[in-house]
């Protein structure tokens, strides 16, 4: 049951993302999501122009009359969500937090995946894995889906992408699309990552919030880490401390593309005062350019 302070916001990202994915989305997600490979259709009579090598010998020996096997594309595939729970999840310097938008493209995705008749699962995790909902399919199982992100209390505050992967390799016995939506605030996951990527379809959408990126000019403030709770004091009345804090900041972004890049995987890089639209439309138009070269 969806508790009831959160039904009027599940219900407003389900109409945004309906109308997004009806309206923008309808081809893309088929064309750059290929399924497990082809099923067996149906026998019928050889054509001129058909492959040799897909004739039914058995058939054309027991009817004298050549005939071939047909195959479709077996589409049906399994979408993994992985959303980072940690405490960070609710920064947010404007109308959303970054757990509100992960909950936002969480949507986009699952509705694309079963209107392409694909199941969708979600796993919520912190520095463990905490929140498991097998993959499913329809409107209800969206919504729910879209609930368990926005209202699940974890149980820890830290990260632990590592430990993620790891569960999420040992959960799934078939290839799978993964989209790891994370701040990425952690360390030393970059094996993580690669090992995730041979057996699966790993797709990186890191979350970022502005207030993580630069700092205004109001006085002496607080900081608290909101995974550890350190406590730091940063007076941003003062022009190096302000620059010297965007440098690091984007330094660490830089590591991250850096990191996902060598790790072979798309990405799709969101911020929390920005449409995100954009952002996916070039992940799909990439991906497809590069599934269908000229």
């Amino acid at each position: 049951m969806i508790p009831k302070e959160w039904l009027a916001k599940i219900r407003a990202i389900e109409l945004r993302t309906i109308r997004l994915v009806e309206d923008l989305m309808a081809g893309q997600y088929h064309s750059v999501f290929k399924g497990r490979g082809m099923d067996f259709d149906e026998v019928r009579e050889y054509q001129p122009g058909d492959e040799v090598r897909r004739i039914d010998w058995n058939v054309t020996a027991r009817t004298g009359v050549p005939h071939i096997k047909k195959y479709v594309e077996e589409r049906e595939m399994t979408v993994m969500l992985l959303i980072d729970a940690s405490a960070s999840g609710g920064t947010g310097s404007v109308s959303q937090s970054k757990r509100e938008l992960a909950a936002e493209l969480a949507a986009v995705i699952a509705f694309s995946a079963v209107r392409n008749n694909d199941k969708v699962g979600l796993l919520l995790f912190t520095d463990g894995a905490e929140k498991h909902v097998l993959p499913g399919k329809g409107r209800k199982h969206v919504l729910r889906l879209i609930s368990e992100v926005l209202s699940y209390e974890p149980a820890s505050r830290g990260t632990n992408l590592t430990s993620a992967l790891q569960h999420i390799n040992r959960a799934l016995s078939r290839r799978a699309v993964i989209f790891l939506i994370s701040d990425f605030m952690d360390e030393n996951f970059e094996r993580a990552l690669k090992v995730t990527g041979r057996h699966h379809d790993l797709i990186a959408v890191p979350i970022v919030d502005a207030s993580e990126l630069s700092l205004p000019d109001v006085g002496w403030i607080t900081f608290e880490d909101a995974e550890t709770g350190e406590v730091m004091e940063i007076d941003t009345g003062d022009p190096r401390s302000r620059a010297e804090f965007e440098r690091a900041a984007q330094e660490r972004m830089e590591r991250l593309r850096r990191t996902l890049r060598q790790s072979g995987l798309d990405t799709i890089e969101v911020q929390t005062d920005r449409p995100y639209i954009q952002s996916l439309m070039s992940f799909f138009e990439n991906r497809y350019r590069r599934l269908n070269p000229v």
